[in-house]
């Protein structure tokens, strides 16, 4: 049986759980994690979509394009609270991304990379040794078409 995680808003009307490790755990710096977010940064876990279960509650979804690739981002967000859970990329199909900070012990989640470095408050430092990109993290196309190993980057 594969390891569970849960998680919710802030209000505790939204309820979901996950199963097993997250493909990638990434932390995004860029300004619009940022503003959506209204922190510093992202810490983001990108599971397989049939790995990430809801539990209770209703989702309300926005759909941004960035600026920069022209791409969406959907973002799955309490309609009472206002808490963004989830969102999922056109550039990661089958990937639901769930935001770190809703789970109810977040302190698991290894960190593969820091993204959108170039967009880093001067104040954030990051590890020394941590994988970090100016900009997204684009993935090779994987030779065996596992979605996990997809591109992981946020615009």
């Amino acid at each position: 049986m594969s390891e569970t995680h849960s998680g919710g808003c802030v209000c505790g009307a939204v309820r979901y759980r996950v199963h097993g490790n997250p493909a990638v755990g990434t932390v995004c710096h860029c300004t619009f994690c940022q503003r959506r977010l209204a922190s510093a940064f992202a810490v983001l876990a990108s599971f397989r979509q049939d790995a990430v279960e809801l539990l209770q509650g209703q989702l309300t979804e926005y759909e941004h394009r960035s600026d920069e690739s022209g791409r969406w981002l959907r973002m799955n967000f309490c309609p009472k609270c206002g808490t963004t859970i989830f969102h999922t990329a056109e550039i990661r199909p089958g990937i639901r991304t769930v935001t770190g900070g809703t789970f109810d012990a977040p302190d698991w989640i290894a960190i593969d990379r820091h993204i959108w470095v170039q967009s880093k408050l001067p104040w954030v430092t990051i590890p020394s040794g941590a994988a970090t990109f100016q900009q997204g993290f684009v993935a090779p196309p994987p030779a065996d078409q596992d979605l996990l190993s997809v591109s992981f980057h946020n615009s």
